[in-house]
């Protein structure tokens, strides 16, 4: 089979997926200020395109600024779309790419009913929750743009139960989960002790795919990087959630919302987002570097060219 690597087409992919995380931080600013409905009205602001400065100051700054950010990655996105339509010659990644294009356009449409329905019906959830299928989207695009996914790699045997396939998306849904659970949390539908349960559930998925990626694949380097990337991310975030609940706790009797609270808050989310897309990426590792069955089949060769 021949592949093509467009070096264009996946060094903009990543610059997709790095303002799909700015677009994370404008979100959880707005959430973590209290500024949602700080403007009232959707698609427009205030009545108009572009408000004056006077009406967006406090909340209404970030708010804005978040459907600006949004707006940009629905440009964005739809530009990639086009490259991969251009440039690829595989037909089920031109697809992917349009339905990136929708997911954002489903994003946008759930943004606008979280607004409309004045926070009603658990659509911040949802809106927060299925952002992160968003990201995990474009994150995709960009892994299958890539030269090492297109080129020849050694396949490795997987001969422990159950599978790395079935463990690595055990993975992903119960982080995706706490995604859930996290989201719930934050905007005030569930109380605390779900989302902490749920990192405790995690830490054991989590610790128990590690060790399976050591004892299995210890010979592999991507696998090998991956695992320790997994830990790290997931240590950063426990501690991150320790600290943001901290800084709620004692600063309850502060007027509201304390810097310390934002700041810690706001990079607890953003790193959430991080570990749950990076554990989609170990996903599509396993799924690239393990065959399917219990024996190693041999690799296709692969002719990679450069677009």
């Amino acid at each position: 089979m021949t592949a093509t690597y467009n070096p264009g087409v996946h060094k903009y992919a990543i610059f997709v997926v790095c303002w799909t995380v700015l677009l994370f931080v404008a979100g959880a600013l707005v959430t973590s200020t209290d500024a949602a409905l700080s403007v009232p009205d959707w698609p427009k602001s205030h009545g108009s395109w572009i408000p004056p400065a006077e009406m967006l100051r406090g909340g209404g700054l970030f708010e804005f600024s978040h459907r600006v950010v949004a707006f940009g990655l629905g440009i964005f996105t739809l530009v990639l779309a086009f490259l991969v339509w251009a440039k690829e010659r595989r037909s089920w990644l031109r697809w992917f790419g349009v339905i990136a294009v929708g997911g954002v356009v489903a994003q946008a449409v759930l943004g606008g009913q979280v607004v409309i329905r004045l926070l009603h019906y658990w659509l911040p959830v949802v809106h927060a929750c299925f952002a992160q299928i968003v990201f995990a989207a474009v994150l995709g695009i960009a892994v299958f743009t890539s030269r090492w996914w297109v080129s020849e790699q050694p396949q490795l045997e997987d001969s422990g139960t159950p599978s790395i396939h079935f463990l690595a998306i055990l993975n992903a849904a119960v982080i995706y989960l706490q995604v859930i659970l996290g989201a719930g949390f934050r905007h005030k539908e569930i109380p605390v002790w779900p989302h902490m349960a749920g990192a405790l559930l995690v830490l054991g998925v989590v610790t128990w795919t590690a060790v399976v990626l050591r004892s299995r694949f210890g010979q592999s380097r991507e696998l090998s990087k991956a695992r320790i990337l997994l830990h790290a991310i997931f240590g950063t975030q426990f501690l991150l959630g320790f600290g943001a609940y901290w800084s709620r706790i004692s600063t309850a009797d502060a007027p509201q919302p304390t810097p310390v609270m934002v700041t810690l808050t706001v990079i607890h989310t953003v790193v959430g987002a991080i570990l749950f897309a990076f554990s989609i990426l170990v996903v599509l590792l396993c799924y690239r570097l393990v065959p399917h069955g219990r024996e190693v089949a041999a690799a296709e060769p692969r002719q990679v060219t450069i677009g």
